[in-house]
């Protein structure tokens, strides 16, 4: 019994680490797609070609069902036009507005069919992380990249702790407010700390 409750602690101590190894890790993303813009829309351009290949590839040796094959093309060809928008994507553009859809559309039609035809896991994972995810993701990162690229539309704001930071919005701002609120608390507490 005593080793059960040892390795349920456990397991909440690998989520935990494994959050925050995440996290870390998107940040670091972000800020390295936010530095390297064009190179991250080449990355981004490879990556829906790769899907198209794959998508190809299922057809040919897998025997897809067509309308699976069908919703991952009309995907791919609107993250190409959405990705000729980039870094400049916004949230309210048509193509920006048919990803976010396609997402939830072909997440549906693939659990369905996997649901019927049995696959190994790590076969589905694959294809969810090659062919659902992948580009996506890529978009989602990179969603803050705009607010850097032009000189005149950054604007800067004194924190409470003493420093000065770009506002952001994204991944990168959701962090910043993380950051921030972190901060306040922190200077909340040596406060009442001082007073006791």
């Amino acid at each position: 019994m005593f080793l059960y409750i040892l390795s349920w602690i456990s397991t909440l101590l690998h989520i935990v680490f494994a959050t925050l190894s995440l996290a870390a890790g998107l940040y670091y993303v972000a800020e390295v797609v936010e530095e390297y813009s064009v190179m991250t829309a080449k990355v981004i351009k490879y990556m829906i070609y790769t899907t198209i290949a794959i998508n190809i590839g299922l057809l040919v040796f897998e025997e897809f069902p067509l309308y699976l094959i069908g919703l991952g093309f009309f995907t791919s060809i609107d993250h190409i036009f959405l990705l000729k928008e980039f870094p400049n994507i916004s949230l309210l553009s048509p193509s920006f507005i048919i990803a976010g859809v396609m997402v939830f559309v072909n997440h549906y039609y693939a659990f369905q069919y996997f649901s019927t035809i049995y696959y190994q896991f790590s076969e589905v994972l694959a294809y969810f992380t090659l062919c659902q995810w992948m580009v996506p993701f890529a978009f989602f990162v990179s969603l803050s990249v705009n607010e850097s690229t032009l000189p005149t539309t950054t604007t800067y704001e004194t924190q409470s702790y003493n420093m000065n930071k770009l506002k952001r919005s994204g991944i990168l701002g959701i962090f910043d407010y993380i950051a921030q609120k972190k901060y306040l608390l922190k200077d909340f507490f040596l406060q009442r700390k001082h007073i006791y």
